[in-house]
Order: structure tokens, then C-alpha cells, then sequence
């Protein structure tokens, strides 16, 4: 007992400094609030604001019809998801970057505890490994995940302890808390789908294999889906008893041929993607092929062979995961409408799970050899926190030039637009040029144009009437809004799909084509362009102002239709 204590002393030492170095990863959050750089793509440009939008609606528990007129004229309450995703009380009852702060943080702790655990009971027991469980899961926990999916990849180490304890049938009451209690905190679609048909299928294997029908193991599975899908209410009558056609009914997205298919495996494996960043490219994946080597050499104990499962479970997600947008399968989807509106390519977003864990095993494969294996071992543990760190959203969208909350938002400077208007916001409509709609949504403006993942299908076709000669001149926009279309924005095909033009730009448009008739008939009013617009009376549109400050990124000329 006594000849343990100095390595269970100094495995509690390694978890507090894991403990120090993610309080120091978060802290920028912190000490900067709205002054921080955080990520804009499926985060500034949409979520943040969706959280406000709902919360100031007053449609937060509003009924399965309910709309929230600030955005297209009325868009479908179930849009926005549950009232009872955690992340949304955060944006309900703190200002949008505590919330964010705070949901950053109850993401990574339960990422790095929740690893921890799972290594240590059921992965990497022995006492000697202590250094491998805590720093991978410090690595696996300082991942830059999606924001909004809050615990939907990072929690499933942690659903993957209760399952398995469960499965060893040796569960306590804290592991079915833990089943009951996740579906709060992460979503259904966006990564707990796949991992619970992942386990259905570690179930059956049991079953046909092994002939043990585990009625707890598969109860907790039925268990944890049932909790899902009763807070998911909204997106389960979406799908199963909508009525009226949505955007996704339009969606195409298998139009990869196969040359271009196998390129997107192997893109996919090698680098992620983007919204379950792995960075996994420079130092776990040589790590990995390093214990591949080893293993393929010697005699196969428990430990290689869950090395040698998850090494090829990795590859054979990145297969799933491109073949999904082979043009091949797109007969079959528009003969089955849920294979469109529901993105069964996401079990590639188990990947975070698979890779961290077997980045474990492979160390411990490494760690079992000659000493100099297990001084690569930690070095290659040091170097992928070191790169991880080094992704820190402060750090990398700074370098690049990406705006703070408070400048990408700008609600000093919309104020003013609002104030110069002088008149109830809900009396009008908006659209945006060069700046995403989301920025006068979370400025209180009612929008005609919007970021949303469905709406009605009957809204983009009159919506589309305002672009149609600017989507005709571009079939790159043609194809992106006929075929995806959750970016309802005002295009232009000289500006292309890019959404943010800074007063740094010095972009103009020159030959816009807008049919102001119809936005005029759907209630707009008034088009905030981030470029001056040069042929702007010919499209109906005066020049009202230009509006410009030194906290905002954006020079917002305000054009009214006539």
C-alpha cells in the first residue's frame, strides 16, 4: 500500500496541474468578455444570436406552432430547438459572452473528467499509466469543439464510462445520473444519435457473439435515448409530422463523384473537420502509426486489439463520412425524404472519441517498450497540448484578423442606425449586403434575411425572387442556395460567398441586380450594406447615411427602398 502512495501522490498532482493548465486555456475568456476573439462560422454568425432572438421573444416554452416574427416574417418557433438545451438558459440568464464563457467551461471540465475516468477504469487501469490518462484527457479536453454542441462529442467519454460500468453490470446510481443528466447539456442530432446507435450495436455484438443478452446494458441505452428524445420534442414532430415543406426538403447533397469521394476520405482522416476539430494531423496520427507498426509485429493481448479496432473504426468513419456526398446515393435520398433533411454523415463526428482514445493506447503501447519510447511518449503528449494551446480561439482568430464579440456585433453602432430610423423595429423589415443578418438580429431588428437550418420551403422560393438575377449571373451561388439554402441572405454574385466585407475592404458593388419590388412587398424597407451599393438607383434604393465607429469592424451604409 505504502510503495502506491507516491504514484497515487503524484497522479493528484498531474490532475491539478491538467486543472491549472485548462483554467489558463479558459481564462481569456474571462479577462477579456466581449473584447475576446472567438470563432464566426456556426457561432457569431448564427447561434449566439439565435440564443438571444429566442429568449427576447417571449417564445421561449411557446407552443409547437408558435413563430418568432423578428426573423422572415414569422420562422417556425422549432427552429431554434428546445427550451430545455442548457446552453440556452446560460443565454437566458447571463449576458451572451458569461454565457459563452461559462459554457465553455462546463464543457471542457466534464471533456477532461470524463476522459479521466474512462481511461481509468476501463482502458488504462494500472497505476504506472497515470501520466497517460490524465494527459490525454487534458489534450482531448482542450480540443476546440463546436460551441454550440456543447457536451455532443466531449461528453461521450463520459456516456461511454456509465455505459460500459453499466455493461460490467457493477453501475451505481451515479452512472445512470450521468445518462439522465447529458441529454441537457448536449444535442441529440449533432452527436448522441451515432454514439447511442454505436452502442446499440456494441450491444447486439454481445448478443450474437457472445449470446449475452444484457437487458441493463440495452435498457440504459433505450434509457438515455428516451431522455433525448423527450427533450427534443420540438425536432422529433419536425421531422416525423411536419406538415409543411421546409428548406431541407431541397437539399442536395450527394454531387461528389468518386475520384472526388476518395479525396474527401482521405482529407477527412488526415485533418477533421470543422466542427469536431480533432488537430490530430502533426503528432497523434504519426503516434498512432507508430504503435501500428509495433502491434502488427507482436502478439495481440486486450490492448492491441482495442488499438488495432479503433485505428481502423477511425479510417472507416472518413469512408462513411465522404461516401455520404457520393452522387450515387442521391437516387435513394429523394425517394426518402429523412435521408435529406437528416445528416447521417455526422458519425463521423464519433471521431474525437476514437482518435483520443486511441492515441491512448498507442502511448501505452510505446510506454511498454525500450525507455526511449516513453520519452517520445511524453514528448508527444507535451507537443500536441503545446498545438492545442496554441489553438486557443484568443490566439488563433486574433492572428487571422477575426473581430471581437463587441466589434462583430457592433451594438453601439446599430443603436445608432436605430435611433436614425426612429421608428419601432417591429414595424419595418431589414436585410443585410456584406455582413451577416445575424448582427441586426441580435440588435433587435426584424430581418427578411436569415441563417437558420430550416424554414419554410415557401419562404425561400419568394425570398429567392429578390436574388434571382444575382444567383443567375453565379452558379456557384445558384447551386449553394437552391440545393443547401440555410444561408437566406441578400447575394451578390460580385461579392460571392463571403459574408463579411470590413470598412478596411474597400469593396464596392458595381452592377447589383435586386428585385426591390418583392422585398418591398415581403415588408422590407431598409438594406444595410457593409459596400456602398453604386448603381443603387437603379435597384430603388437611397442612400440614406453611412454609419461608421472605432468599436465596430463594419461601415454599415443604410439604403432605404423607394
Amino acid at each position: 500500500m505504502q510503495d502506491n502512495y507516491p504514484l497515487e501522490r503524484k497522479e493528484r498532482m498531474t490532475i491539478w496541474i491538467a486543472i491549472f493548465l485548462l483554467a489558463l486555456y479558459l481564462s481569456p475568456l474571462y479577462i477579456l468578455g466581449e473584447n475576446a476573439h472567438i470563432r464566426v462560422h456556426d457561432n457569431l454568425d448564427s447561434n449566439i444570436a439565435w440564443y438571444k432572438v429566442l429568449t427576447r421573444s417571449g417564445e421561449l416554452f411557446g407552443p409547437i406552432d408558435a413563430k418568432i416574427p423578428q426573423v422572415i416574417n414569422g420562422l417556425p418557433r422549432n427552429a431554434y430547438g428546445t427550451e430545455f438545451s442548457g446552453i440556452v438558459w446560460l443565454h437566458a440568464l447571463f449576458p451572451s459572452m458569461v454565457a459563452y464563457a461559462l459554457s465553455q467551461t462546463i464543457t471542457r471540465v466534464f471533456a477532461f473528467f470524463g476522459m479521466y475516468w474512462l481511461l481509468r477504469r476501463h482502458f488504462l487501469p494500472e497505476k504506472e499509466s497515470y501520466l497517460i490518462r490524465v494527459g490525454v484527457a487534458l489534450t482531448f479536453a482542450l480540443t476546440p469543439f463546436w460551441p454550440s454542441g456543447m457536451l455532443s462529442t466531449l461528453g461521450m467519454p463520459l456516456a461511454l464510462w456509465a455505459f460500459l460500468t453499466i455493461r460490467q453490470r457493477q453501475a451505481s446510481w451515479k452512472e445512470w445520473l450521468v445518462l439522465a443528466l447529458l441529454p441537457f447539456y448536449a444535442s441529440f442530432v449533432l452527436g448522441f444519435f451515432f454514439f447511442l446507435t454505436a452502442m446499440f450495436l456494441l450491444w447486439l455484438r454481445d448478443a450474437v457473439v457472445k449470446k449475452q443478452w444484457n437487458f441493463p446494458f440495452l435498457g440504459s441505452i433505450a434509457f438515455m435515448t428516451g431522455v433525448f428524445l423527450a427533450i427534443e420534442y420540438r425536432l422529433v414532430h419536425s421531422l416525423l409530422f411536419g406538415e409543411e415543406p421546409t428548406s431541407r426538403n431541397e437539399f442536395v447533397s450527394s454531387k461528389l463523384d468518386f475520384w472526388r469521394t476518395i479525396r474527401l476520405v482521405f482529407k477527412n482522416y488526415l485533418l477533421g473537420h470543422t466542427h469536431v476539430m480533432t488537430l490530430h494531423t502533426f503528432i497523434i496520427l504519426p503516434i498512432l502509426f507508430i504503435a501500428f507498426a509495433f502491434v502488427i509485429k507482436s502478439q495481440k493481448g486486450t490492448l492491441e486489439k482495442r488499438f488495432l479496432f479503433l485505428f481502423i473504426l477511425n479510417f472507416v468513419l472518413s469512408v462513411w463520412y465522404a461516401f455520404w456526398f457520393y452522387k450515387g446515393w442521391q437516387p435513394l435520398k429523394e425517394r426518402f425524404a429523412l435521408l435529406n433533411t437528416f445528416n447521417f454523415a455526422r458519425f463521423h463526428f464519433l471521431r474525437p472519441l476514437v482518435i483520443y482514445l486511441d492515441f491512448a493506447l498507442a502511448l501505452q503501447i510505446l510506454w511498454q517498450r525500450k525507455e526511449k519510447w516513453r520519452k517520445i511518449a511524453i514528448v508527444a503528449l507535451i507537443l500536441q497540448t503545446v498545438l492545442l494551446g496554441a489553438f486557443n480561439e484568443e490566439i488563433r482568430y486574433r492572428i487571422i484578423g477575426t473581430p471581437s464579440f463587441k466589434q462583430f456585433y457592433a451594438e453601439h453602432l446599430l443603436r445608432e442606425i436605430k435611433q436614425y430610423i426612429g421608428k419601432p423595429q417591429s414595424s419595418y423589415r431589414v436585410a443585410s449586403i456584406g455582413l451577416h443578418p445575424v448582427i441586426a438580429q441580435y440588435n433587435g431588428f426584424y430581418t427578411l434575411d436569415t441563417y437558420n437550418n430550416f424554414y419554410p420551403l415557401s419562404y425561400k422560393h419568394e425570398f429567392r425572387k429578390i436574388i434571382a438575377k444575382e444567383l443567375d449571373k453565379s452558379p456557384e451561388l445558384k447551386d449553394y442556395f437552391d440545393h443547401w439554402g440555410n444561408r437566406v441572405y441578400i447575394f451578390s454574385a460580385e461579392l460571392g460567398k463571403h459574408y463579411d466585407f470590413r470598412k478596411t475592404s474597400h469593396k464596392k458593388i458595381r452592377h447589383l441586380e435586386l428585385n426591390t419590388a418583392v422585398f418591398k412587398k415581403m415588408g422590407g424597407r431598409y438594406l444595410f450594406s457593409s459596400v456602398p451599393i453604386m448603381n443603387a438607383k437603379e435597384n430603388h434604393l437611397r442612400l440614406l447615411k453611412t454609419f461608421e465607429d472605432s468599436q465596430s469592424v463594419w461601415k454599415i451604409y443604410l439604403y432605404q427602398v423607394e
